[in-house]
């Protein structure tokens, strides 16, 4: 495999609106975002993680965290995250980025692997395993190179293309060289993301069964959990889907 250096950059973020700083809930009495980062620090592929965060002094404390816990972190535009992104990747010198959104506390550092595998032995500008989706939601995996973020940086216009840092690359495939990795069977109808309470209380009781202190556990852990106590999944059934998913 060729040197490039490969970086996830983590969007957070406290001032959600539907559940307000959530990347700081506690799950196994760590806040969400340290799960995210530790998932993160098993994939073999990369070489740096960091947190790209707002200038709002709201989220200081984000800066505060990432530097208490040696991530290096990024500051820039609220709503232009694609921009966030681009200069995030620009000042640590990223050449693929993997793209994580920071309320997902069950992302598999496998598929991130596999991602950066497949562009980089392919040569491809983007790569992930939502178009069409076929893996629970909030196991989305999107990975880039910099050519093509910033290409897409560049040609954007819509604000809601900013706001969602690969919707031009999705709107615009002719463009680019991508692959979508599929599932061997549709699971897109678990929701493992965290955007309620209702998310939140989901993502508690698996933390609660599953977690132990200094390990990961894995999807195969959830789906055989889930098979055994189904009602879990009762706790966030009725949260509405993103668009992608429903």
């Amino acid at each position: 495999m060729e040197k490039v250096k490969v970086a996830a950059i983590i969007q957070a973020r406290r001032g959600s609106t539907r559940l307000p700083d959530k990347v700081f809930l506690e799950l196994s009495n760590k806040p969400l975002l340290e799960h995210v980062v530790n998932r993160l620090k098993k994939a073999d592929l990369l070489q740096e993680i960091i947190i790209a965060t707002t200038d709002l002094p709201n989220d200081n404390l984000i800066e505060s965290w990432a530097n208490s816990n040696k991530i290096s972190v990024f500051r820039g535009s609220e709503n232009n995250v694609l921009e966030r992104y681009y200069e995030a990747a620009k000042k640590f010198q990223v050449d693929v980025i993997v793209r994580i959104t920071a309320d997902d506390p069950f992302k598999d550092y496998r598929l991130v692997d596999e991602a950066v595998s497949v562009l980089i032995e392919n040569k491809l500008d983007f790569v992930c395993n939502n178009n069409p989706v076929s893996f629970p939601e909030g196991l989305d995996v999107e990975v880039l190179t910099f050519n093509a973020l910033e290409v897409s940086y560049n040609n954007v216009i819509s604000d809601f293309d900013k706001e969602h840092v690969t919707q031009y690359i999705h709107k615009n495939k002719d463009k680019f060289n991508i692959a979508n990795i599929q599932n061997d069977k549709d699971l897109s109808f678990y929701r493992w993301t965290l955007d309620t309470i209702e998310d939140y209380q989901f993502a508690q009781k698996i933390y609660s069964e599953l977690y132990k202190e200094g390990d990961v556990f894995l999807r195969e852990e959830i789906f055989e959990l889930l098979e055994k106590s189904p009602l879990i999944m009762e706790l966030n059934n009725k949260v509405n889907r993103s668009d992608l998913y429903r």
